[in-house]
Parts: C-alpha cells; structure tokens; sequence
C-alpha cells in the first residue's frame, strides 16, 4: 500500500479526503515551478512579458483540472493599468551642504514622479524607524527613509519628496491603478551612498527639476478557475484558495539581474495549481463552489486583490472564507527551520485558522500562531483586500521570512517540494472541511486587531 494512502487510513480519513491527499505531488510541483520560477520569465513583474506567460501556463492548468473558467475572459480577469516611464529630458538635481553643491546623475535614483517637479533648495529630513513623524516635521520637505515601510502613512504629512534609500534600485516602468483615486506620495529611490551628503552635515537642501512621466495603459490579468459546487443548496456559496503569481522583475544591473521569486509567490502559485488538480478529481466533489485565484501584482500594492474585491467574479456576500498562501516552500526560516509546520496571518482574528490547524492534525502539520509575526504580517498579502470587505481572509505561509526573501538567489532549487506537498495537503483537506455544509468562519470580535473586519462582514451581509 502506498505509505501516504497507509498513514491517511490511520488518521482516519474518508475516502475522499484520501484521494484529494494522495494526488497531491511533491515532484509534480517541482515541474511546474521549474518553469514558473525560470529566468525566462524575467522575474514576472507587473506587467511584463513574463507575466503574461505565467498567467497562461496557470489558466492552462486550470484548464487541464477541469475547472470552469470563471474569469471575464476565459479563465482571465483583465484589468488595464498605467504604465509610467521617467521623463529625464530637462532633468537636474543637486544637493547642497556647506555650501558647496553636488551634482546628483539619473542612475544614481528612481523617481517617476506623477507630477512636475519643481524643488529649488528644499530642506532634507532623515528620519528611521524609531522617529515619530509628524506633519510639523516633514510638510513640504524632502524626508529620507532607510525602511520603505516608513513611507506608509506620510502621504498626510505631505511631504515634497520622499527618498528611499535602498542598495538596488528597481528597473523597469512603474505601474499605477488608474481607479485608485488616492494621492500618491512623490516618492524616489536612492543608492544609500548618496546619504553622507546629507546626513553628515547641518541644513543639507536639495534642488530637484523633473518632467511629469510619460504614461500608457497595459492590460495584466488574474487568473481564475471554479469548482463548480456537488450541493444544490450550497453550490452558490464560494470558498477562494488564492497566491499572487507576480514577483519584482529584474534589477538594473549584476550578472544575475532576475528575481526568480520561487519561494515569494511562485510556491503559493504551484500550490494553488496542484490542490486545484487534486479537489477537482475528488469524488465526490465539494458541496461548496471553490474558486482559485492568482492575482497580479501584489508585490506592485496588492493590485490584482484589490481589483478583484471592486470587481468579483463570484459574490462577496457568498463569499465564506479566503485562504491565501505565500511562502510555502522555504523551510529553512530566518527564525529557525520549520518542518511540518505552518501559521497563518492574524491567527486570532477568526475561525478560519481554527479549521486549518485541525485539518493540519490529520496529516502532522502543526499550525501555529507565531507570537511576533502572525497579527504583524496581517496586512501584508493579498488576503488583506478581501479581509476588508469583511470576508475572513488570511495568509498561510510555511516561513514568514527566509535568507532569499527578495533577492535574485529566491530558486526553485531551494524549495523544500517534500514538506511543501505534506503543508498542501492540509490546506486541502481545510478547503474540503470549509466546502462543506459546516458552518461558515466568523470574525473574532472580541479581538481588537479583528472589529474593523467584523463590522465590514455586517455591512457585507446587511446585518
């Protein structure tokens, strides 16, 4: 007897939960990441050619499967974005300090601004991650960051530029959501050579002229396969298993320029393909419809999960539950190695992580809070956009964080494909418990962290 079919007879698992189990497949995966995760897609930014052959070797899995394509487009969701270019035609920037003034080149920075730029010897504000900001301190002055996450939250302060200082720059065009409305922080990233000139001296300014930058829409799709529910009084109600299938591109120069992004997302992706495969060949099928999804550009905003949530393919309201998966692969964790294990994001906020860790008992995964990542890394994927429509949403990850995260050394020959199909396995078998006529997850509103979902899953359900 086949020892997986052997240990599920142990755990005493139904029929059908063993067959969804058993057809999950360690080297199956290792296949279609090989080619997810290859240089020749170029790092999957948003958007890039590579993308685009990513989104159509999915949809031909999806197809394969057997799923209905449950896209505007087949088995696509098409959404137009912008594309940005800098405009480096009347270019100059120059930073002065001590009264002597440099001259800054264009490779030295990124910046698309998304208007003109006229900054003639504007103050500079370094702050780090222990400065409390205020809008007296940065208003109309140029504020320099070492963290790009201390550039969420300073769009009110308003500042007239804020420079990211980071060792590679980005390459390539920038991408905007055209039915995102909100102000867009002038922002600019910076080699952090740069920074002496303007932290090691008193009053530095910086002059800065700039052209607004060329702009085009481009066409990026998520992909979307359904498994059409077996109940007909449940058929109409919709469990999402979900991954972001993009990553950051390449950078500008090196003799490695591709960002592979194998373990980030393109282990949540081959994820998704290989429990698609194995609940659509179960017997018998789910009482529930469930929808797999990859969304676009999350490493670009969350914009393909953002898309989705003001245009859904399926009902939000009919929506249960969301899992999304990030980081499967990589067991070799910067917090130590972790095997047969997983934790899911905003552990306490509901019901959901409950289900998984007990379907993770009959396989011997071990879910887990992780008391200093978990509620931390919440907001940080794609769950987060379909949590806010107060759908229970959260992100499944083996490693919140791992030696390769973001660099182009993220390979799929590092992938742990053993213990990631042991970790798949158990989110099948919670898709199946959620699938079923079992009552639907709930927000946790005794939980601080969980009432602004709460109160957003009322509204959904008009409550």
């Amino acid at each position: 007897m086949h020892l997986l079919l052997a240990l599920l007879l142990c755990a005493g698992l139904d029929p059908q939960m063993q067959s969804v189990a058993d057809h999950i497949s360690a080297d199956s995966m290792r296949g279609h990441l090989s080619f997810i995760a290859s240089d020749l897609l170029e790092g999957r930014a948003t958007p890039s050619p590579g993308l685009d052959l990513a989104a159509e070797y999915i949809a031909a899995q999806f197809r394969r499967a057997g799923l209905e394509p449950a896209g505007d487009d087949g088995y696509f969701q098409t959404a137009t974005l912008v594309m940005r270019e800098p405009d480096w035609d009347g270019f100059r920037m120059t930073v002065s300090v001590g009264g002597k003034t440099v001259q800054i080149d264009k490779s030295e920075l990124y910046l698309v601004p998304d208007s003109e730029l006229n900054l003639d010897s504007v103050p500079v504000v370094a702050v780090n991650e222990r400065t409390r900001i205020t809008r007296e301190m940065v208003e109309g002055k140029v504020v320099m960051v070492t963290d790009r996450r201390r550039v969420r939250g300073l769009e009110e302060a308003r500042p007239a530029l804020v420079l990211v200082l980071m060792p590679e720059l980005p390459s390539g065009p920038q991408v905007r959501d055209p039915e995102n409305g909100r102000r867009v922080t002038r922002g600019a990233v910076m080699k952090p050579e740069l920074a002496g000139l303007m932290t090691n001296a008193s009053d530095p300014r910086l002059t800065l002229h700039m052209a607004t930058a060329h702009e085009r829409p481009v066409k990026v799709r998520n992909v979307a396969g359904l498994l059409r529910g077996s109940d007909p009084a449940l058929r109409d109600t919709y469990v999402m298993l979900t991954a972001h299938y993009d990553h950051v591109g390449m950078r500008a120069t090196g003799e490695d320029r591709i960002y592979n992004g194998a373990n980030d997302d393109g282990s949540g992706t081959v994820s998704v393909i290989e429990i698609a495969g194995a609940l659509a060949a179960a017997e018998p099928r789910p009482k529930r419809s469930i929808l797999f999804v990859t969304f676009f550009g999350e490493e670009s905003g969350q914009l393909g999960s953002h898309y989705y949530t003001r245009h859904p393919l399926e009902p939000l309201d009919k929506t249960i539950a969301d899992l999304n998966l990030e980081h499967m692969g990589r067991t070799d964790a910067t917090n130590g190695r972790q095997v047969g294990t997983a934790s899911l994001t905003g552990y306490d906020f509901s019901d959901l992580p409950r289900i998984v860790s007990e379907a993770g008992k009959l396989v011997g995964v071990r879910v887990y809070k992780d008391s200093e990542a978990s509620d931390a890394f919440f907001a940080r994927s794609d769950n987060q956009p379909l949590a806010d429509t107060g759908i229970p949403a959260h992100t499944l990850c083996v490693a919140f964080d791992f030696p390769d995260y973001h660099k182009v050394s993220d390979h799929w020959e590092k992938i742990d494909y053993t213990n990631m199909a042991t970790v798949d396995r158990a989110v099948a078998l919670a898709l199946l418990q959620l699938a079923s006529n079992a009552p639907p997850p709930k927000w946790n509103d005794s939980i601080a962290g969980a009432r602004r979902y709460a109160e957003a899953a009322k509204k959904l359900h008009h409550e």
